[in-house]
């Protein structure tokens, strides 16, 4: 089967997000690439990438990310996306709330060779960190 763009990041989100598969990063991800918008600024390749799943899935283990849109031209996709939780872990350092999370999110990304080239995210995190708490909701 050949590796499109749309297969590659519904793959991303089923299997890295969604199934917590850590070694698929390493298939997805290119040595080169590089991914845009994301708590602490860019991160490059695989080994950059993995800091940001490990805070994540060890603050909300269960998390979940829903693909409600996507929109395919050429080797670039747009993806409109739903994430949702559970804040059990301290990783994102603040103590667990054990309260549920949900917000929403983008991500355009390039893929070439079945791998992500490179990703630009726009996620809602303001809401998350509302959501357990750690910034006041206005």
């Amino acid at each position: 089967m050949s590796e499109t763009p749309e297969t590659v990041m519904r793959a991303w989100f089923e299997e890295v997000w969604n199934q917590g598969r850590e070694d698929a990063i390493d298939r997805l991800f290119a040595a080169g690439g590089v991914a845009h918008g994301l708590p602490g600024g860019s991160v490059d390749g695989p080994q950059g990438f993995r800091s940001v799943f490990t805070t994540f899935r060890g603050a909300f283990p269960d998390i979940h990310i829903d693909v409600e849109r996507m929109v395919v031209d050429g080797d670039q996709v747009a993806v409109h996306c739903r994430v949702s939780g559970t804040h059990t872990g301290a990783t994102l350092g603040v103590p667990p709330t054990g309260k549920k999370i949900d917000f929403c999110g983008m991500v355009i990304a390039r893929i070439a060779g079945g791998q992500f080239q490179e990703g630009w995210n726009c996620f809602d995190f303001l809401t998350m960190y509302q959501q357990i708490g750690v910034v006041p909701q206005f």
